[in-house]
């Protein structure tokens, strides 16, 4: 008899270590995902599935895929009608990422503003939308934008301070109609490339808790260097000392915490061309001063290593279960084209504090 019971204790101790093992092998990544974003965002949820969010070109609204173990993708439809009654969106709906609090879903996007009265070619605002689960359908919050800081704005990106409990929104302000004096725009004119040079700044602002409108004044976090020497102005400028287009961004901003350090991470360079790149600043504070890191880029094209990966950028972090952490990014490949695709790679805090991502890469990164 107590054969018999050590025997099923055995069994019952390889099955689970199986399943351990089965578990701990499962999750693994195949770069680049079969999905066709750029600006990805992924949310993980108490039900077990990753829910990806993105922008969709010439396209109205968003899709939702969602997936158990981050490799195979399920498209589950559109999840934000950019057309419902109370839209205050016209068109250019872009990245869009989402927050569950208190048990509903809160999307936040960019999108050109209808109240246009003076025509402007960019109008671009953020407003938030809420649904009751991660597939919607999200109804608006409002009938308008968060706030109207009198320029055009992307790429909300939030953060909820659990130390002083208080909702922090980040955006970047459009390069249009912003041209900025500096070494790099002194250049383009002495070489005859541009007659000036547009820029993206990133800003911070506390928002109220129920988003229904932000708090004090926006603060200026990041913007590109004003002088040639400063380290981070060759990466940075690329988009303009490779006569691509007269336009410096600093864009794409996703901040998260470790330890006491507030990292925050950002593109540069044109989102539609090849330069396209990523960087990172750190901060005791959530709303600054951030010094940008001199290790920057820390995610680029790999082509100059024989790769075929280009135009990284536009990041956000998922932290696994295991606190494993993701560079979830969009980029294009030769097969692409013009076409972004979704990648995720590994993201890596040192002791030292420095971060690094381990991409792009192609091909199967098992976690």
């Amino acid at each position: 008899m107590k054969r018999k019971i050590l025997s099923v204790y055995c069994l019952a101790f390889v099955l689970f270590f199986a399943c351990k093992q089965e578990a701990k092998t499962s999750l693994e990544l195949r770069n680049p995902l079969p999905i066709s974003l750029g600006d990805p965002y992924v949310l993980h949820c108490a039900d077990g599935n990753y829910y990806m969010y993105g922008t969709s070109e010439n396209f109205n609204g968003f899709k939702a895929y969602s997936s158990k173990d981050l490799s195979k993708w399920e498209d589950r439809g559109v999840v934000l009608a950019g057309d419902q009654n109370n839209s205050w969106g016209k068109d250019c709906f872009w990245a869009p990422e989402v927050y569950e609090r208190d048990g509903k879903f809160y999307l936040w996007y960019s999108a050109n503003w209808k109240d246009n009265p003076k025509n402007e070619k960019e109008n671009f605002r953020i407003g938030v939308a809420v649904a009751d689960s991660p597939l919607g359908p999200f109804k608006n919050l409002h009938d308008k934008p968060i706030f109207d800081p009198g320029y055009p704005i992307i790429d909300a990106n939030l953060y909820f301070d659990d130390q002083n409990h208080k909702v922090y929104l980040y955006y970047s302000r459009c390069c249009y109609k912003h041209p900025v004096e500096s070494e790099i725009s002194e250049l383009a004119k002495e070489n005859g490339w541009f007659d000036e040079i547009e820029e993206s700044w990133i800003y911070g602002v506390e928002i109220k808790p129920d988003f229904s409108a932000v708090i004090g004044e926006s603060q200026l976090l990041l913007r590109p260097p004003l002088s040639i020497n400063d380290s981070q102005s060759e990466w940075e400028s690329r988009s303009v000392t490779s006569r691509e287009i007269n336009r410096r961004w600093t864009e794409g901003s996703f901040l998260f915490k470790k330890n006491d350090t507030y990292y925050m991470m950002y593109s540069a360079n044109y989102f539609g061309g090849e330069n396209y790149a990523v960087g990172y600043a750190t901060a005791k504070n959530p709303l600054g001063t951030f010094k940008k890191s001199d290790n920057n880029p820390v995610l680029q094209k790999n082509t100059a290593d024989g790769g075929i990966v280009t135009g990284t950028g536009h990041n956000m972090v998922l932290t696994l279960p295991n606190q494993q952490k993701l560079c979830v990014y969009h980029a294009r490949t030769d097969s692409s084209g013009n076409k972004r695709i979704v990648f995720m790679d590994k993201l890596t805090i040192g002791k030292d504090g420095g971060l690094t991502v381990d991409g792009p890469t192609v091909g199967s990164v098992p976690l």
